[in-house]
Parts: C-alpha cells; sequence; structure tokens
C-alpha cells in the first residue's frame, strides 16, 4: 500500500474513532442530565412527603384541639372525632397524591447510543468540521443525526385541576356547614343576674 493511501486511510480512521468518541460522550452527557433530573424529582418527592408529615403533626398539635372540642360543643362527642380524622386525612392524601404526581413526570428522550453510534460511524468523515467552520447555521448532511421538527407536546399537567377541585370541594363543605349552622337555632341565654338589685 503507497504512503499516501496508508496515511489517509490512519486519518480517515482516526476521524471516524474522532466522531464516535463525540458520540458516546454526547450520549454520557444526556444519560448524566436524566439521573440527575430522576434525583432531583426524587428529592423533592421526598421534600412533599416530609412536609406532608409536617403538616399532619402541626395540624395535630395546634388545630385539631380546638377543632375536636368546637366541634363537640356544637354536634357531640362522635362528630368532633370525625371532623377530626377527616381533616387529617384529606390533608395526607392530599400532600401523597402532590408527591405520586411529581414522581410521574416523563423523563426527556433523547436518541439512543446505537443511534448515535450508527450516525457517527456513517457520516462522512472531514465533513462535519470543514461546514461548520465555514456556515455555523447550515443544514445537517444526509448522514448526520436531525432532531425531530416536530413541534414538542408539552406535558399534561393536572396539578391547577386538582388544586381547583380540593378548592371547590372545601368551599362546599364550609357552605354547607355554614347553612347548617345558621338553620339551627340559637340557644336561649339566660339574663344575667344582677348583684347590685
Amino acid at each position: 500500500m503507497p504512503p499516501l493511501a496508508s496515511a489517509l486511510v490512519r486519518t480517515g480512521l482516526a476521524l471516524k474513532l474522532n466522531q464516535v468518541k463525540r458520540a458516546t460522550s454526547s450520549y454520557v452527557r444526556d444519560r448524566s442530565e436524566q439521573t440527575q433530573g430522576i434525583a432531583v424529582s426524587y428529592a423533592v418527592a421526598a421534600g412533599l412527603y416530609a412536609a406532608a408529615g409536617v403538616f399532619l403533626i402541626a395540624t395535630l398539635l395546634v388545630g385539631a384541639a380546638a377543632l375536636f372540642r368546637w366541634v363537640e360543643l356544637r354536634y357531640g362527642l362522635f362528630q368532633a372525632f370525625g371532623a377530626t380524622g377527616g381533616l387529617l386525612l384529606v390533608l395526607a392524601v392530599l400532600f401523597a397524591v402532590l408527591a405520586a404526581s411529581r414522581l410521574k413526570r416523563p423523563s426527556k428522550q433523547f436518541p439512543s447510543l446505537g443511534s448515535r453510534l450508527r450516525v457517527a460511524i456513517n457520516a462522512s468523515p472531514g465533513k462535519h468540521e470543514q461546514v461548520t467552520s465555514a456556515a455555523p447555521h447550515r443544514a445537517p448532511a444526509p448522514n448526520e443525526f436531525r432532531p425531530s421538527t416536530r413541534a414538542a407536546q408539552p406535558p399534561q399537567s393536572s396539578g391547577p385541576v386538582k388544586a381547583g377541585l380540593v378548592l371547590a370541594a372545601t368551599l362546599a363543605g364550609w357552605a354547607f356547614a355554614r347553612r347548617r349552622s345558621l338553620a339551627q337555632p340559637a340557644p336561649a341565654r339566660r339574663p344575667a343576674s344582677k348583684a347590685n338589685a
């Protein structure tokens, strides 16, 4: 083999290896970003679960005694237990649903390592560096990877819908309780005895 031909073959192989290295490093970078995103999602979900626990404890310590006493005086002992337990259950379910919805978000999609290696091997050597230095905003060559041109669909978030339903249910419960308390006659008050008389 003539020396010029062997030099061209070595150069071509070096360019192919360089393209394979770049495709592999791009894949590793995308995978590490995906792993970091998953770790952040789990950390946020753990924080939301912790917030659910904190709210449960805070509700127990601060509001449960007052709510229990008020309901006991107005409606009775068993209704007081039911109202307090129901409020605590609603808070626990709300934060658990928020944490679960955070974990179910879809991860970012990107080309596989096999696809990137296939494109790097099939790409013509030397063409990429020459063209990008001459024109930075060019159309990709036929053998190069081209991302999808379809508009990305935004993820369907039902968070605001859930929050609206919780708010509507809370307001409906408040309105029902208010209407019921207004419908009951007020207890007759005894006149205060006069100490001076």
